[in-house]
């Protein structure tokens, strides 16, 4: 009954549209049939009078040429008699079109308010879903580690699940089985002749519980605690920001006309940015940098790279609730975030392109590492969700043992770009290797679905030597914790019915490497920047010209002067078009002289092809940190 009288209104609105030309044609045609009967009797009148012309005795010349003008008439009530006939055909045929023509707008309207129906019931479905998978005792207590005591009981590394989802009818749709099971045992009764699993892998306890391993004492590690009282900054940063104001702003609108473009090369309003650029999120990577200063104190190169793992997990932690898009960064721009002091470490980016956007970043800590890599975001809209596609290697290197670690991130994907809530998932794997002892470690980022039984943000791995050896579990999600689990044993489990062996890996009660921060209060009014992110746009005093932090459309967004902030956006990016207009002009120009022109030339980097991954890659050539100190920034040009 809902659905017809809603129909209704639209139903009697298309009868109005057609038939309205309807009634215009009909009334021209009863004008004409006027026209028509008129026509007809003053042309009898006509042939009359020229009848009786013609039977008065007139020269016969007269009479022919009355005789030819009373057939002429005739002819003239023929012809305007056909015309009115071929009229009221057309009407009739415009009738019988006009029915047909109702029917299929009628069945259009029909498919639209069915499909506007189906999104909207699709969006309510998603809440009720996202709703009901978080009350769900079942799913909370999921984990991808399974306690079980030392007679061998192996269950799978997915869990328990609710007996609702045992009834579900759902598994045709899940994802593949997990390529190993883990199986917890107890050290003080664990032993070898009382296990039904081989020895192919084989560990010692005794090594897991040394209370002062670095294992044990990242445990005890909080940001906020007495483990990093050294590490307190002696400089009192901000706290908050200015509240994000309340602007709505209908997405599709202005997206709709972007699909299949390049995200970059799109010019969106602040209202879809966060106050931060690019270079700035790419500095919050180092949010949990205490994990590579806990990482040098590792004896054991597999150990070192567990932490490693769990610091390229960590990166992620600040993304679930960022469905803000960061500012791009101008070409030349920098940003520099000097903790040497405080947290032992000193970071600098700097966008060395623009199209593509590519941003050089290093950092180097007095703790023992240095981190490098370049980064080109290359992104696409599809309608439905957008993918965020980094490019390019991460570097990693530890001063006192040598070892240098790659990885390369995996791809991020912003769902509900349509209608419903806006939500980001991480997707892919991530292979590190360590260049020098030839370790690996291979992480899974489970995507997620609605009919899996996993973890929501499931991470899994496992970390192995040159040999292929086994050490250690990798397991947690990206957006809370990272565990790492000893392995004791490990042997081929059944086949599964997809033909693929699974691996049972015995391990030790699992050790928390990493946990993520609490938000700040207000954090939901305040872009849900994390405590380090509230202060990477805090101003401050001898920075470059060219700093992030300087850059007037981002600090007047972060002020809530939006309008202001999208005119001077605007501004800025007009500049920088002139800029590479005129660039591009001194490279016509050198070519028809025959000269060879460089291009845009990075003011801190320089490219050098990797040693290790034999790619051109932008590394620091040093210099800035001195400017600095000289306050000498003559060759940095005027972006802003």
């Amino acid at each position: 009954a809902d659905d017809s009288g809603d129909e209704e209104p639209a139903s009697q609105s298309d009868k109005s549209e057609l038939h309205g030309p309807l009634k215009t044609l009909s009334s021209k045609l009863e004008d004409l049939s006027t026209c028509n009967d008129l026509i007809a009797k003053h042309g009898a009148a006509l042939q009359r009078s020229l009848s009786e012309l013609e039977n008065l005795r007139l020269p016969a010349e007269s009479g022919e040429k009355i005789k030819a003008v009373n057939e002429r008439a005739t002819l003239f009530r023929i012809t305007s008699n056909a015309m009115i006939n071929a009229c009221r055909d057309f009407l009739d045929l415009a009738e019988s079109h006009s029915r047909k023509w109702q029917r299929l707008l009628q069945h259009e309207r029909e498919q639209r308010i069915r499909l506007e129906e189906t999104i909207e019931q699709l969006a309510k479905q998603h809440n009720s879903l996202e709703r009901a998978c978080r009350g769900a005792p079942g799913l909370a207590s999921a984990t991808t580690s399974i306690s079980s005591t030392a007679k061998g009981s192996v269950q799978s590394a997915k869990g328990e699940a609710s007996d609702e989802d045992e009834e579900t009818e759902y598994f045709d749709a899940m994802e593949d089985a997990p390529a190993f099971i883990t199986v917890t045992a107890d050290p003080k009764h664990h032993r070898r002749s009382g296990s039904n699993l081989s020895g192919a892998s084989e560990g010692h306890p005794e090594d897991w519980n040394l209370e002062d391993s670095v294992f044990e004492s990242s445990n005890q590690s909080s940001y906020n605690e007495s483990t990093c009282k050294d590490l307190l900054p002696k400089k009192r940063r901000r706290t908050r920001i200015p509240d994000k104001p309340n602007y709505s702003l209908n997405l599709w609108s202005i997206m709709k006309n972007c699909i299949g473009k390049e995200l970059s090369k799109i010019p969106m309003p602040v209202n879809f940015n966060e106050p931060l650029s690019m270079l700035q999120r790419l500095t919050e990577d180092l949010e949990y940098h205490e994990l590579l200063d806990k990482a040098v104190k590792c004896e054991s190169s597999t150990e070192q790279m567990c932490f490693v793992a769990a610091f390229s997990v960590s990166s992620y932690s600040t993304t679930v609730h960022r469905t803000a898009k960061p500012f791009n960064p101008l070409l030349g721009e920098t940003y520099e975030l000097d903790r040497l002091e405080e947290l032992g470490f000193r970071s600098l980016c700097e966008q060395v392109s623009h199209h593509p956007p590519a941003a050089a970043h290093h950092v180097y800590s007095r703790r023992g590492w240095t981190l490098w890599q370049e980064i080109t975001i290359a992104s696409k809209f599809r309608g439905k969700y957008l993918s965020i596609m980094p490019l390019g290697a991460i570097h990693l290197e530890f001063h006192s043992s040598g070892n240098h670690y790659v990885w390369r991130k995996v791809t991020s994907t912003v769902h509900n770009i349509i209608v419903g809530k806006l939500w980001i998932d991480q997707s892919g794997e991530i292979e590190i290797v360590n260049h020098k002892s030839k370790d690996k470690c291979q992480l899974k980022f489970t995507p997620y679905s609605y009919f899996s039984r996993d973890v929501p943000r499931k991470v899994t791995g496992v970390v192995s030597d040159a040999d292929g050896k086994a050490h250690y579990v990798m397991s947690g999600t990206w957006d809370e914790k990272m565990e790492c689990s000893k392995i004791l044993h490990s042997s081929h489990g059944s086949t599964s019915t997809e033909g693929k062996q699974k691996t049972v890996y015995q391990t030790l009660s699992p050790k928390v490497l990493w946990r993520k921060y609490p938000l700040p209060e207000n954090a939901e009014n305040m872009y849900f920047f994390s405590d380090l992110a509230l202060t990477l746009n805090e101003p401050e005093e001898r920075v470059a010209p060219t700093d992030s932090r300087l850059r007037p459309d981002q600090r007047l967004m972060e002020s809530g002067r939006w309008d202001e902030a999208n005119v001077e956006k605007q501004r800025l990016e007009e500049k920088q078009r002139a800029v590479r207009r005129r660039r591009e002009a001194e490279a016509v120009e050198a070519l028809e002289e025959g000269k060879d022109y460089e291009g845009y030339i990075p003011l801190w980097f320089e490219r050098k092809v990797d040693a290790v991954t034999g790619e051109l890659i932008c590394v620091y050539k040093g210099g800035y940190w001195e400017a600095k100190e000289k306050q000498d920034w003559s060759v940095c040009p005027d972006i802003f």
